[in-house]
């Protein structure tokens, strides 16, 4: 069933697959950012996150001059997917990154709920697991990283995300609303696999994204599984591909990488160590575009 989908962010390296995604899966999305989207037939609304009267306005105006024809005042969207954010830190100051970071996803999500939107879907990120941005050189507690994990980030842009998490559980709990948020994994375009024999011989030089990733097409079915997946409440999930990006099985690969990290279950021969065992038993995921297809 086609649905209108408000994206905040859908110009952005992720946004834009999901964006694309979902125009193929039949549904009417509204473009929220500060950049145009090349998505065919998607308008863009330039408007700040961190200004709330923005975000109101947003949610609740015209997808396109098409709009006008009905004669009726823009109702609010059947879902609304928040990717729009300072991306990563050193892009801004660490103060400026927070700021936007929580402020918007603070805006965003009360827009939508006040507005009666049942359906909200917010970018988390890998980073919340505390190893991608740290000082030096972290070791995750325990393998796999799991939706459970004791998240602690000590970095501006992680702490944003994990704060975020927080945001959408409280919305969730007063509103009743579904809200699931996606811990995004390292995304990779098409374009990209050319690096993944460059991350196999230097194993490490994955280490702060657990030897894992998302491709930004499969990210795009993940998002639209979370829109077709009702009731319930408020959700974490992991938003990675199935496998590791490594060229021996799982466990041997940690045992020999990461002798001191705890691995606190039987995992799949060549899992990812972010585990995404949660959307795909939950939610139905099932990737489509694993690395060594292209590699």
């Amino acid at each position: 069933m086609s649905k209108r989908i408000v994206f905040t962010g859908g110009s952005g390296k992720a946004g834009r697959h999901a964006v694309r995604y979902l125009v193929d899966q039949g549904h009417a999305v509204l473009n929220v950012d500060l950049a145009p989207t090349d998505v065919p037939g998607v308008n863009t609304l330039y408007a700040d996150i961190a200004d709330n009267g923005q975000m109101f306005n947003a949610l609740s105006t015209h997808f396109g001059f098409e709009g006008y024809e009905t004669g009726r005042l823009p109702a609010a969207p059947d879902a609304v997917v928040h990717f729009a954010a300072v991306p990563r830190v050193l892009l801004k100051p660490d103060n400026e990154t927070f700021r936007i970071n929580t402020i918007g996803t603070y805006n965003v999500i009360e827009a939508a709920v006040k507005l009666g939107v049942r359906k909200i879907i917010i970018a988390s990120s890998e980073t919340t697991y505390g190893v991608c941005f740290a000082e030096g050189d972290k070791d995750f507690h325990s393998f796999p990283l799991e939706e459970d994990y004791d998240s602690d980030p000590m970095d501006s842009y992680g702490l944003s995300k994990l704060l975020n998490e927080k945001t959408a559980r409280a919305f969730a709990m007063r509103s009743g609303a579904d809200i699931y948020a996606l811990r995004i994994g390292n995304v990779i375009e098409p374009h990209e696999y050319g690096q993944f024999p460059g991350f196999v011989a230097d194993p490490m030089s994955r280490k702060r994204n657990a030897w894992s990733y998302i491709d930004a097409r499969d990210l795009g079915q993940i998002v639209h599984r979370c829109i077709e997946t009702d009731g319930l409440g408020f959700q974490v999930f992991n938003a990675t591909n199935d496998t590791i990006t490594a060229d021996m099985p799982t466990t041997e690969f940690l045992a020999k990488h990461c002798p001191n990290v705890p691995v606190t279950r039987e995992m799949g021969p060549n899992e990812a160590p972010l585990s995404n065992r949660k959307i795909r038993e939950v939610l139905g995921f099932r990737e489509e575009h694993d690395w060594r297809k292209y590699v």
